[in-house]
């Protein structure tokens, strides 16, 4: 994803690229993008390591941690980050080929593992597709768990994705740098480097209250 939005950036910024403009709606959109990336990030990880652990060789099914809200959160924090990054930097038709992109990849993918998923843990795979949202979790499950319950993290799991984050901020960072000195608005894009930063700042936080052998630690 990142090095999509890099060749976009670099062949064609006329075309996807949007023009920073001071109003309260592009600085609303930033925002909301990049805290979309971050929480992306977060269920990745979680999700992606907790299968890991959990799973070896997709030998048994899970249905606690990320899992017991949705059937596919890996690809759901894939969709986060990718929403994210065209609210961050692309003009909003780019949402249309975003989505054109995620179906024809991820959603077909899904749809061919399930039958795969299927085949390998018969009723007890049926029965965790009837009670279980395929993608998109609901909303009242978030008032039932606690944060920790859904999205639990170590970070062993995180080390093993960062440099695909840290990919994916730098890119960022370097597009927004381009789009500052570009349109000579400097403060403004001091501004938002500076929410950036903060934002990333309460993403390690979040990353530390997460971590479940922290409190493994701290319970001992």
């Amino acid at each position: 994803m990142a090095f999509l939005t890099f060749v976009a950036a670099v062949l064609f910024p006329g075309v996807f690229l949007r023009h920073n403009e001071l109003n309260r709606i592009d600085d609303f959109s930033e925002v909301l993008g990049f805290s979309l990336i971050l929480l992306g990030f977060l269920w990745r990880f979680s999700a992606r390591g907790y299968k890991a652990e959990h799973s070896k060789q997709g030998a048994s099914l899970i249905k606690t941690g990320p899992y017991s809200i949705q059937r596919n959160p890996m690809y759901f924090g894939i969709g986060l980050v990718g929403l994210g990054y065209v609210l961050v930097l692309f003009n909003i038709w780019a949402f249309t080929l975003f989505l054109i992109f995620f179906v024809s990849r991820y959603i077909v993918l899904i749809f061919q593992e399930e039958k795969k998923l299927v085949l390998n843990f018969g009723q007890e795979y049926k029965d965790y597709m009837a009670s279980t949202p395929r993608l998109v979790p609901g909303i009242k499950v978030f008032a039932s768990k606690e944060m920790r319950e859904i999205l639990p993290l170590k970070l062993s799991w995180v080390k093993k994705e960062i440099g695909a984050f840290w990919a994916t901020i730098i890119v960022i960072l370097v597009i927004e740098s381009w789009e500052g000195v570009r349109s000579g608005s400097l403060a403004a894009y001091a501004k938002e480097l500076a929410v950036f930063v903060l934002f990333l700042a309460l993403f390690f936080v979040l990353i530390k209250y997460l971590d479940i052998d922290r409190q493994t630690r701290v319970i001992k």
